[in-house]
């Protein structure tokens, strides 16, 4: 191979880091796909604060050819100097509301005041203090250098967004802020996604280097970073990751082609492995996908029946693809697979995306898989540690893991970022965000951002500059991440057919049902008699996630802004007993900090939509102040006390249980008004 390097690219070409209140060392976060997770207990410090996910960056040097010749490093083979530059901002304050994504055709349906702007009633000159942009930091790869995001402001109030630092390996690390989110005028939370006056510490933004090699100095293909909220299941992925809905993108688009071989161990096994795996973080996954359940993929006899090309369990691999969910044949029915929330989704269904399906590329995989043309084993070895890798492979496996661990189940709006990510004018390359030139400024695009308008050729759906990824989001996050549960449906549609545990919301990154400690320990004591009923029970149960919240659904939405970090992390331990009776691997919930350890297992495991809340609070939302005089939050829980009762009396579960109030994320076309 040609060992002469002519270009330089930055991997991963979009790295993910989180946001985290601890003080601590931060966690790198994941650089290979096959990467296992961290130990139990690495996730929060000892105070019980959680850690902040670093994204870390390398520089690696390519041939004539195209070929990955290495990884450049100060001081190695006549490298000089890398120049680290990084550009984070927050701009969700001026950004516009989201309701649904503007892509789809719901999105054309919208009232036009759901097409303004967030904060509307700052004009003018005044929107740039909306912005929290602290400018350009740049490090040496030669040093050991730090350099802080800590001169940003909004509305005149300084807002740390993270930092950017060097080792002596020359890698860039990047982190993001510490979970901080208010609002400048001390506004009440009204809802998901559009709190006006409020602002949170995630961002985003270009990444870029110079390398100085053999006396020359070469510009690096740049890339990206998203700080995002955290993932509190970092063992978990989304049975359709961000980079199976970003690599049919580029598929689609014609930059990369389809798997040429499917291979039941690289392409099949692990779609399945994720429907097993959210058993870990919602119970109705649990009991049809987890341990002994009916279609636990993972068992010895299953899987090598699933891994069995001929044509004697055809009909079993017919009958799981045919499960899964296609919008023509099966409309807006819940029972296929996947039972996951979509784009469209609504308290009162009419789309065909009010639940999510695989990607293309993912359902072409699995058809073939069905119709027996994939080999069983592996055509690729698995890499859990990506230093040990082949140096072609590294780029590949940086880009693809920090990927993999992020949300594409839902753009309602998401966890990391949202809807213009499957954008392919976003892209100057397969994973590669096109970056606006520096200090070239974004037209105003005015009151209001019609889909029309979002997606012109002269909208912003096209080159990025820093804080255009994030800026999609609800503000802030926590809003959203409290509001991100299972179950949801109105008092109306309470009955025999109600599941509290399905569809769902993201439950790889927002759990919904837990394996709480206690109960593990249980589990991971051999029993006493050989009666294993007790231990059995006790894996079986599960906890609600957020059942620390408490009140109303702004209630608790406010109580997160707070009490975020005090939740569980949902960690793999080892079943130390050896007996073979239960996954030698189990996902447990870390134990939540007081005073949320001491609420009932099953608060909050009802999610109950209230639209008649509607009016009231968004109403408040808008700024117009209620004739007779009533507060909004004194509306909502008038309606939400009276819908507890009501749904106590019509399903016999508890009013503890029940968690209600008004959610316009899940009435987006405001049918109550």
């Amino acid at each position: 191979m040609d060992g002469k390097i002519v270009q330089v690219k930055i991997h991963p070409a979009i790295g993910v880091a989180r946001v985290g209140n601890s003080r601590e060392t931060p966690f790198i976060g994941p650089e290979s796909p096959d990467q296992k997770p961290e130990d139990h207990g690495s996730y929060k410090d000892g105070s019980g604060a959680i850690r902040r996910q670093a994204a870390r960056f390398r520089v690696y040097g390519y041939n004539a050819a195209g070929e990955v010749v290495r990884e450049l490093k100060p001081g190695d083979a006549g490298v000089s100097e890398i120049q680290w530059t990084v550009h984070l901002a927050n701009k969700k304050a001026a950004w516009y509301q989201f309701h649904v994504p503007l892509d789809i055709p719901e999105g054309k349906t919208l009232a036009p005041e759901q097409y303004g702007r967030r904060n509307a009633d700052v004009v003018g000159a005044d929107r740039k203090k909306l912005v929290n942009d602290p400018g350009i930091r740049t490090v040496r790869g030669s040093m050991t250098e730090t350099q802080k995001f800590d001169s940003g402001k909004i509305m005149g109030k300084a807002v740390y967004l993270g930092e950017i630092s060097t080792r002596s390996d020359g890698r860039l690390v990047v982190l993001g802020g510490r979970g901080n989110s208010a609002s400048y005028k001390n506004n009440p939370i009204t809802g998901v996604a559009n709190n006006d006056t409020w602002y949170d510490d995630v961002s985003d933004g270009p990444v870029t280097a110079k390398v100085r090699i053999d006396g020359k100095e070469l510009t690096a293909t740049p890339a990206w970073v998203v700080v995002g909220p955290p993932h509190y299941a970092p063992g978990v992925k989304s049975v359709r990751t961000l980079y199976d809905l970003l690599f049919d993108v580029f598929v689609k688009a014609g930059s990369l082609t389809r798997p040429q071989q499917i291979s039941f161990t690289d392409h099949i096994e692990p779609i399945l492995r994720r429907f097993c795996d959210l058993q870990w973080v919602n119970q109705g996954f649990a009991t049809q996908f987890g341990w002994n359940g009916p279609n636990f993929f993972l068992s010895p006899t299953m899987r090598k029946r699933l891994a069995d090309p001929s044509k004697r369990n055809r009909e079993l691999r017919r009958q799981i693809y045919v499960s899964l969910r296609d919008y023509d044949r099966d409309g807006t029915s819940p029972l296929p697979w996947p039972w996951l929330y979509g784009d469209a989704m609504a308290s009162k269904p009419k789309s065909v995306r009010q639940h999510s399906k695989l990607s293309p590329t993912q359902d072409w995989m699995l058809s073939r898989w069905a119709d027996g043309a994939f080999q069983a084993g592996p055509l690729r070895p698995p890499r859990p540690t990506v230093d040990d890798a082949p140096v072609a492979e590294q780029p590949g496996l940086l880009d693809r893991a920090a990927l993999e661990n992020c949300a594409a189940d839902a753009f309602h709006p998401g966890c990391e970022v949202t809807w213009p990510i499957r954008t392919p004018s976003m892209f100057s390359a397969p994973f590669r965000i096109k970056h606006r030139a520096p200090n070239t400024a974004e037209p105003d695009f005015g009151p209001t951002l019609t889909p029309q308008e979002a997606t012109a050729a002269n909208g912003p759906l096209f080159a990025q500059g820093p804080g255009d990824l994030t800026r999609w989001m609800a503000a802030p996050w926590q809003a959203d991440t409290a509001s991100c549960r299972s179950g949801y449906e109105v008092l109306a549609n309470l009955g025999p057919r109600y599941s509290p545990y399905l569809p769902t919301f993201w439950p790889a990154q927002v759990p919904n049902h837990v394996l709480k400690l206690d109960d593990f320990e249980k589990v991971n004591t051999p029993s006493v008699g050989g009666d294993d009923s007790a231990r059995e029970e006790a894996f079986e149960r599960r906890a609600t996630w957020l059942r620390g919240l408490t009140g109303t659904m702004n209630q608790q939405r406010t109580q997160m802004i707070t009490d975020w970090s005090k939740l569980g992390i949902v960690e793999t331990r080892d079943y130390t007993v050896g007996d073979g009776k239960f996954p030698a691997r189990i996902q447990v919930e870390s134990r939540p900090a007081a005073p949320l350890d001491q609420a009932p297992d099953t608060a909050n495991l009802v999610n109950l939509h209230v639209p008649e809340a509607g009016p009231a609070l968004l109403a408040a939302a808008r700024g117009i102040r209620p004739a007779d005089g009533l507060a909004p939050e004194a509306v909502e829980a008038d309606h939400v006390a009276q819908a507890v009762s009501e749904a106590a009396e019509a399903t016999g579960y508890l009013p503890e249980e029940i968690a209600a109030g008004y959610l316009e994320r899940l009435d987006p076309f405001h049918e109550e008004r």
